[in-house]
């Protein structure tokens, strides 16, 4: 018995490093070429505005395929949509190193949206139903804390092998290494999860169920405000600091996404913690540990667009890393709480669907913006976007 009694505690959180791993993957497979924009720029003859548009396709197809592929998880299983998800998207980055034109290119990223697309809504759910809720922030932080490592290691891994070996060869050696771990995932989680048992619902009204839940729409615009800035600072970010402080691609790559994430490292341990024990008195304080950070990050994020000296950029970085890490931690948790069971990895869906539309129109218009104005702006209206993001959290109560 206690035996048993040590494995039911165990399990949960082998579940959440194995999908780290993959989490990992997903977002260094995504991240990676934002770091390489230079060497595109001169080898595919690609202009700034196309060079927005790899974010742009990515995140719409992306996110136009969300809901849909959450609804798949819902229900036909979230394992095997994890695993068929990994496999397919890592055989596209092997494809978009053998890209010939910024056509190809593109093509290889909307083919990369419609395979990744499956992944967050399946995982996310997956953790919300094996931790209770006095270990569901942490745990989805722990998880999300991956996605900043993919990020890290797609800025400065991605500018040192462009550096040194030209942009090409990362694709291949990452498509082969999430090929070889889709077939370990695939035997580590078999037996993990329960035969689906979810009544047959179209995925219309499952739709149609979720928008009219109290609380939804809310945070789903809030998501979207959130990723506007998160995707201008992804994708624009590396480019910015090459240009205006005279770095590397190697040093912009790494200053680009470091101190963001290892600040997000942070925030999610914090802001899972505090909100796991916090919700034991407060029904809200989710809602609020997440708003905290918007609004912790916001000023931060202004800043970075008028930052003059490196120190100070870099504590800007720090800051707005730190609330974004707070606000990650709580997002499938805050879910949880307003929908039901059965429609989780589709409410997730839906939460990218907003979120990647705006966040392309964002990372769109910045390129626009380099040309017009400079950088600067783009960085300054994303700030007002975690503002604003905070004050809907702020505002929305629970239904009784």
């Amino acid at each position: 018995m206690l035996l048993q009694v040590d494995r039911s505690r165990i399990q949960p959180w082998l579940l959440v490093a194995l999908l780290w791993v993959v989490a990992t993957l997903n977002y260094l497979d995504r991240q990676v070429i934002f770091s390489l924009f230079p060497l595109l720029e001169k080898d595919l003859h690609a202009t700034a505005a196309q060079l927005g548009l790899t974010s742009t396709v990515f995140l719409w197809v992306y996110g136009l395929l969300s809901p849909f592929a959450g609804y798949l998880a819902d229900r036909f299983g979230r394992v095997r949509i994890i695993v068929a998800s990994l496999l397919v998207w890592s055989a596209v980055t092997w494809l978009t190193g053998h890209a010939r034109n910024m056509t190809e290119l593109l093509a290889a990223r909307a083919l990369m949206g419609i395979s990744e697309a499956c992944y967050l809504p399946a995982a996310l759910a997956l953790i919300a139903e094996k931790h209770s809720e006095r270990s569901r922030s942490l745990a989805t932080g722990l998880h999300q804390s991956g996605l900043y490592t993919g990020i890290v290691l797609g800025g400065a891994l991605g500018g040192w092998v462009g550096q040194t070996y030209g942009w090409r060869p990362i694709f291949g050696v990452l498509g082969g290494v999430g090929v070889a771990y889709a077939v370990v995932l695939a035997l580590a989680l078999r037996g993990a999860e329960a035969p689906v048992v979810a009544e047959r619902q179209a995925f219309t009204a499952a739709f149609r169920e979720l928008m009219k839940t109290r609380g939804v729409p809310a945070v789903v615009a809030a998501f979207a405000l959130f990723s506007v800035a998160g995707w201008i600072v992804y994708t624009w970010l590396p480019a910015y600091l090459y240009e205006r402080f005279g770095m590397t691609l190697a040093a912009a790559g790494f200053s680009a996404t470091f101190y963001i994430q290892a600040a997000s490292y942070i925030g999610v341990v914090i802001g899972g913690i505090l909100a796991d024990r916090w919700s034991q008195s407060n029904p809200r304080a989710r809602l609020l540990t997440q708003a905290a950070g918007l609004a912790v990050g916001a000023p931060f994020l202004f800043m970075v667009g008028l930052a003059a000296s490196q120190p100070l950029l870099v504590f800007a970085l720090i800051a707005y890393g730190l609330g974004r890490g707070f606000y990650d931690a709580n997002t499938m948790p805050v879910l949880s709480q307003l929908a039901e069971p059965h429609l989780r990895a589709t409410g997730y869906g839906v939460m990218n669907l907003a979120a990647c539309l705006m966040g392309g129109i964002g990372a769109a218009a910045a390129g626009w913006l380099k040309s017009e104005v400079g950088l600067s702006a783009a960085f300054e209206t994303s700030a007002v976007c975690l503002a604003a993001g905070a004050w809907l959290l702020w505002r929305l109560r629970l239904r009784a």
